[in-house]
């Protein structure tokens, strides 16, 4: 796959000569913030980030050892009523058996002027509660009162962690301008963190060693002729390593059309832990590549081990697979069994939450139940199945090892004609179409020995969306016509969800309504439950505003309401690699009987071209014979990802699309 620029990472810290300081505190709001009306960068901005530093440092407890706090403290100008938003505030925490984070809103005040004077309102207890966003997390949120425009709002929160491995990542970008932004982190020399940028601004960084200390006080009970109790403290001196990263007017980060996750382009930093080494002990590594992060999750009691669990399903599976002797009927009928038997519970993630075999008795499990168990089957059949840890698109692109880059897993079954890709928690889903959620560039398979490979998650087959349509046109300009419409691959799959969402008395409703407000009749689908098949409509339609009529000429775009009429991309430049997710073929056959008494004034000229390297091409003929037209459109994209530097190249093939598609036939009088 070739991906060139999608957009710089950096793994080195930038260290500059000496950090930018600047002084902000929680409470000295000024008048000219106030005041101010737009953002002096960005008067688009509906907010603004005025402020906002954090620090994460590591500390220690006589009881629970080292552990890591981390406090932020915020301040945001709001200049638009679209800018409210930012009066809600939230921040995620865990909340499992062994992590259980804590977090607190403190400090948290809106700012007025109200009459040349400071109006402070402070949050109130019922404007912070908290809420469950899965079973391993849940979120503090508080809403900020007496929001206006032109309101300054601030707060500070801490977490505290238990676990001080875990630094939490920190984005000098969002959605607004951020006018000043400071990370700290602070940690003993005992502990290594690969620090990990991405992004296409990076921070300005600097790293100090400070001496520090902790004092560890015991107590020993003398039990002889003489009993009591006697007290000790042991100082313990070590350097923390403490890195100060500040970013100053960074831009909001625009969203653009077909773009995978804004998120993986944002200017932020991450810390792995990378080793601990601690005094008389030996070095212990964590993530220093693929394979140590791989053979680590391997080794986890929720993965693993659940692969190797066959007995609960060994007897069903026999019935399952009696009289079937082919590869490809076996993998067909184990992935439709596990998809009938086991529902997806909505949870994601790479270790098993229930269990293989609970999920398998109670038939309902996350995604690591499902497609372990999957995987388990195919082995047990003789097939040659690995899982593959995948990091979805929401996740965010997995580029440097680490433990938390993935937050998924599928199946491959290696074959001599390559992977086999299968994702059983999607009733949609066939081998090597996988859900969209999952199609994130690269994932890596484990195998049982504890290697691991790279494997292309992307689609390499064309998904086709065929129309087959004829019309008739009348002297006042009303179309009748029949349309056939033939989807295949990852197109079928949209289709099949698109009829899932709405009864058909609701769909047809939408396709009339989104359609120049035709009438649709005798509408019928075929294949909709048969997976590799493709989606077959048909529909009868009539129009009445489909065509205009100026000066008695009669002027229709051929494609009707199927033409794009609008270039999605229309920046004069891209940051971010173009996304549709899967190569297509959008292909058009269409008949137009013209009206008796009349004749063809204009008719669109014929075009055919082609972007560099084999990217995609656009075709458009039609030809006319007496009084029928046959008009034949193809747009074919060979590539799921498109990156920067060929973006003017994409952006003028649409516009020149565009352009043919919405060309008018024009119809005179004879």
């Amino acid at each position: 796959m070739k991906i060139i620029k999608l957009f710089s990472l950096s793994v080195i810290l930038l260290i500059a000569p000496k950090a930018i300081s600047q002084e902000f505190k929680l409470g000295k709001v000024s008048v000219a913030e106030l005041e101010q009306k737009v953002h002096p960068k960005d008067t688009s901005a509906v907010a603004a980030v005025l402020y906002k530093k954090g620090v994460s440092r590591m500390e220690f407890d006589q009881n629970d050892g080292f552990y890591m706090m981390t406090e932020v403290e915020t301040r945001i100008k709001i200049y638009k009523k679209e800018g409210y938003e930012w009066a809600n505030q939230q921040v995620w925490y865990y909340n499992t058996t062994n992590l259980k984070e804590r977090v607190f809103f403190t400090d948290a005040n809106t700012y007025n002027l109200v009459n040349g004077k400071i109006e402070k309102t402070k949050l109130k207890s019922d404007g912070s509660f908290d809420e469950v966003i899965s079973k391993y997390r849940g979120q503090k949120k508080i809403t900020m009162p007496n929001v206006k425009e032109g309101s300054v709002i601030e707060f500070r929160y801490t977490i505290k962690c238990p676990n001080e491995g875990i630094i939490r990542d920190w984005d000098f970008q969002t959605s607004i301008p951020v006018n000043y932004s400071e990370l700290k982190v602070a940690y003993p020399e005992y502990y290594v963190f690969k620090p990990v940028q991405k992004g296409y601004l990076f921070p300005k960084a600097t790293t100090l060693k400070n001496p520090k200390s902790i004092t560890i006080n015991s107590k020993e009970r003398n039990v002889g002729l003489v009993s009591g109790t006697s007290f000790s403290s042991d100082k313990i001196d070590y350097l923390e390593t403490e890195v100060t990263y500040v970013a100053q007017d960074f831009p909001a980060l625009k969203d653009e059309s077909f773009v995978n996750n804004i998120d993986n382009y944002t200017a932020s930093v991450q810390h792995e832990l990378s080793l601990t080494h601690f005094p008389n002990s030996p070095i212990k590594e964590y993530s220093t590549d693929w394979n140590s992060v791989v053979r680590t999750i391997y080794e986890y009691d929720d993965f693993g081990p659940e692969l190797n669990k066959t007995g609960y399903f060994e007897e069903d599976l026999k019935k399952v697979l009696t009289g079937l002797n082919g590869q490809d009927e076996r993998i067909w009928a184990i992935f439709n069994y596990v998809k009938a038997t086991i529902k997806w519970n909505g949870y994601t993630g790479y270790s098993c939450d229930s269990g293989v075999k609970k999920a398998y008795k109670e038939k309902t499990g996350n995604i690591a139940d499902i497609n372990l168990m999957l995987t388990a089957m195919l082995r047990s059949s003789g097939l040659t199945a690995n899982p593959v840890l995948v990091s979805t698109r929401s996740n965010g692109i997995a580029l440097f090892p680490n433990r938390n880059a993935f937050n998924y897993v599928i199946a491959a079954i290696e074959t001599p004609d390559g992977y086999i890709l299968l994702d059983a928690t999607d009733k949609y889903s066939i081998p090597n179409v996988l859900p969209f959620r999952t199609l994130n560039w690269l994932g890596r398979l484990i195998r049982k020995d504890g290697s691991s490979q790279e494997i292309d998650l992307m689609p390499k087959k064309t998904s086709n969306d065929f129309v087959f349509m004829n019309y008739d046109i009348n002297a006042e300009g009303k179309v009748t016509g029949k349309a056939r419409r033939q989807c295949t691959d990852y197109n079928a799959m949209i289709a099949r969800e698109n009829f899932e969402k709405l009864k058909e008395e609701e769909y047809l409703e939408k396709l009339e309504n989104n359609n120049g407000k035709i009438e649709v009749s005798e509408y019928s689908r075929t294949n909709e439950k048969e997976l590799l098949s493709p989606t077959l409509e048909t529909y009868s339609f009539t129009g009445n505003d489909l065509c205009e009529i100026i000066g008695g000429k009669i002027y229709v775009s051929p494609m009707l309401f199927f033409s794009q009429d609008k270039n999605p991309f229309k920046q004069e430049s891209r940051e971010y690699p173009v996304d549709f997710g899967y190569p297509f073929m959008d292909k058009y056959n269409i008949t137009i009987k013209i009206p008796e008494g009349f004749a063809v004034e204009t008719l669109p000229t014929a075009v055919a071209y082609s972007m560099e390297n084999n990217l995609g091409s656009f075709k458009f003929n039609i030809a006319a014979n007496g009084d029928v037209l046959q008009l034949m459109i193809v747009n074919q994209i060979n590539e799921a990802i498109i990156n920067t530097e060929q973006y003017e190249m994409l952006k003028e093939y649409y516009k020149g699309m565009v352009a043919k598609e919405t060309e008018k036939i024009v119809l005179k009088r004879i």
